[in-house]
């Protein structure tokens, strides 16, 4: 189980440096293998449109957290705001190693220097990556078919399951889907499941930052698109939704690497040259992966300032009254 594998991150300080050289690494591998392109398209893309595209990623980047956070403390484990900083995002770095479940294990052990549960944080993590693939399908099949009828053709099938996901959320299909998982892994079944309340919150803080992703995109779209606002504003949303979607449900794929500038360059490239299309889809993986580590960045600056919480003093006893007759000072003979 990677779970077990990765308990001993806990307790062993030089294997989470090493292992988060190794993410690090693998991240910054996927800009540098396409480093050529990727000054093309620096190259044509407006700078304010690039720097507007980088603070809409960490913005959206931020609302994620936030949704995450919710889920969590809809659970009972309400971490200070630094704290799920550093878990989530030095976590997240996961993604980019092959294999689709090590985000959430390092989330997991890293949780654990806060206390939280395992059986929470896995529950908060893997909802929370449900909330954000039902909110991008959601997006994909309100604005797509706005503006490109090739996608939706191509992909119907992503689109025929997003009613089958929003069912899915109910906090009691969730319950149940997550207690089936443990009970074939035998483990514990959950001690409790996410309230309507708590996941309305972290659906808010979701569609928040897909709003955010979704601005990203038409910034470096609108760079090489200047038809209707509202018609390149709604292919930027639709078409990022989709590419994240597609490239986040091919889990071979360590971080959509491929798959999702594959399908970003198919559903923009009937309506822009092929080569512009490809232009905006390296921009993007640069401009997320920039995110991402920025995001872990500031996550391990919060570990180094870390402090031991001081101990409790014990309070002084207080001074009680003499009692009349016992603890009177004898009196002196004369």
């Amino acid at each position: 189980m990677p779970l077990s594998r990765l308990a001993a991150l806990r307790d062993n300080r030089w294997l989470r440096i090493g292992l988060l050289l190794v993410v690090v690494g693998l991240a910054v591998w996927g800009v540098a293998s396409q480093w050529t392109a990727v000054q093309s398209a620096l190259h044509k893309l407006s700078a304010w449109h690039v720097v507007g595209a980088v603070g809409c990623v960490l913005g959206g980047l931020g609302c994620m957290m936030l949704a995450w956070r919710a889920l969590l403390a809809d659970l009972g484990s309400r971490l200070p705001l630094p704290a799920a900083i550093r878990v989530m995002f030095i976590g997240q770095l996961g993604k980019y190693v092959p294999g689709a479940v090590w985000a959430v294990a390092a989330q997991v052990e890293l949780a654990r220097d806060y206390d939280v549960p395992r059986r929470r944080s896995v529950t908060a993590s893997l909802v929370g990556m449900a909330t954000t693939l039902v909110v991008a399908l959601a997006m994909t099949g309100v604005m797509l078919p706005l503006t490109s009828s090739g996608a939706v053709r191509k992909y119907w099938w992503v689109l025929a399951i997003t009613p089958l996901a929003i069912a899915c959320l109910h906090p009691r299909v969730v319950k149940f889907a997550l207690n089936l998982v443990l009970r074939v892994a035998r483990r514990e079944p959950l001690e409790q499941a996410n309230s309507l309340p708590g996941m309305a919150r972290a659906l808010g803080w979701t569609l928040c930052g897909w709003i955010f992703y979704g601005l990203h995109a038409w910034l470096l779209i609108s760079s090489f698109d200047h038809g209707s606002t509202l018609h390149v504003l709604a292919l930027s949303f639709g078409a990022y939704a989709l590419a994240w979607s597609v490239g986040f449900l091919i889990i071979f794929f360590p971080g959509g690497l491929g798959p999702r500038e594959a399908v970003l360059v198919a559903v923009l490239s009937p309506v822009m040259p092929a080569g512009s299309a490809l232009i905006v889809a390296l921009a993007s993986r640069m401009v997320m992966t920039l995110g991402d580590l920025t995001w872990a960045g500031c996550g391990l600056i919060i570990g180094h300032r870390r402090v031991t919480p001081v101990p409790k003093t014990p309070l002084p006893r207080a001074r009680t009254a003499p009692r009349p007759g016992r603890d009177r000072a004898p009196a002196r003979l004369s």
